[in-house]
């Protein structure tokens, strides 16, 4: 179970790129705490510096500061690395929407960059973020690896195209990848700030202010919010998975389902506020229900999620509480 009994050789040199940001920087501490060395790579673009200031005093962590768009720095970031943990990318569906191009230079063309980098440095293994929303407009639930719809938005194509990239460096030029199809993530460290925030971490700050959140669409939406703690077992266990689990994408999850509505009145009662919210539009470009199935995951790389969404969301009020 979790992470924190795996092992690996002494010397092993983690690479994390957008490290500074929500995942990067969870993935990060939990290795750095593991005794293993990491080089994080960030552009501070989305990622934080004091996401990863609390890490100076570590001997084994290196900050760079570079853009994954150069492959001159991302071949420069991977010299000597063992594993690449590749988080950098731009988020957020909507604003997607109104950068495509952004998006297809940063997402697409930037982990291109990242694999060949990975590739000529002799990295051993390649675990990369992808994303739910490569699912597009496929109806059935739960989720399942190989039954993709439409796409809906130029993020969601950005990391479509990554995972097809990825197999090809793997089925080709012998670099081990492995793609992390995360479902709504969240936890400590996770931005509560800007018009793209994540949607937990936004209503616990506007809920602990005193404001009234705006929920977009009816509340009946479902997610499968998952606590942060898994998404770093799973980046970790696809480090140690077989060559025969390459080239392949897998959903990230706990495997739930849970309905925003119920969970913005959750988050009422265990901050002791009473306030109704406002309901907006529909967001576009958005999945209307999202469960996944985690078999691939656990018969592949060992992935067995410790932390439910009740004990998750538990952890992260208690964090906002403590550093809002």
């Amino acid at each position: 179970m979790g992470y924190t009994n795996l092992k690996f050789d002494s010397g092993t040199l983690f690479l994390v790129t957008g490290g500074a940001g929500f995942i990067g920087s969870n993935l990060c501490e939990a290795i750095l705490n593991m005794g293993y060395k990491v080089r994080c790579m960030d552009d501070l673009s989305t990622g934080k510096q004091k996401n990863v200031d609390i890490f100076l005093g570590y001997p084994n962590y290196e900050f760079m500061k570079g853009d994954i768009r150069n492959l001159d720095t991302c071949m420069c970031a991977c010299k000597g690395a063992t594993y690449v943990l590749h988080q950098a990318a731009w988020g957020s569906v909507p604003r997607s929407l109104e950068m495509p191009l952004f998006y297809n230079k940063n997402n697409i063309e930037g982990t291109l960059n990242m694999l060949e980098a990975a590739r000529q440095n002799g990295v051993k293994k390649f675990v990369y973020a992808s994303s739910s929303s490569v699912y597009g407009d496929e109806p059935n639930l739960p989720k399942t690896e190989g039954r993709e719809g439409n796409l809906l938005s130029p993020y969601a194509l950005t990391k479509r195209c990554d995972e097809e990239w990825a197999k090809l460096y793997t089925r080709f030029y012998g670099l081990d990848t492995y793609g992390m199809r995360y479902f709504n993530v969240f936890g400590r460290r996770q931005d509560p700030d800007g018009a793209y925030a994540a949607v937990i971490p936004k209503f616990i700050k506007q809920l602990m202010r005193g404001e009234t959140p705006t929920i977009n669409g009816d509340g009946r939406q479902s997610r499968d919010f998952t606590y942060i703690e898994n998404v770093i077992e799973a980046n970790l266990k696809a480090c140690l998975a077989p060559h025969e689990a390459a080239g392949e994408a897998y959903n990230i999850a706990y495997g739930g389902r849970e309905y925003l509505i119920d969970i913005y009145y959750g988050l009422t009662k265990a901050l002791g506020v009473d306030v109704e919210p406002n309901f907006g539009p529909d967001r576009k470009g958005d999945i209307k229900h999202s469960h996944a199935d985690i078999s691939k995951a656990r018969k592949l790389l060992g992935y067995d999620p410790d932390y439910s969404f009740q004990d998750g969301i538990k952890l992260a009020i208690e964090w906002y509480k403590e550093n809002l």
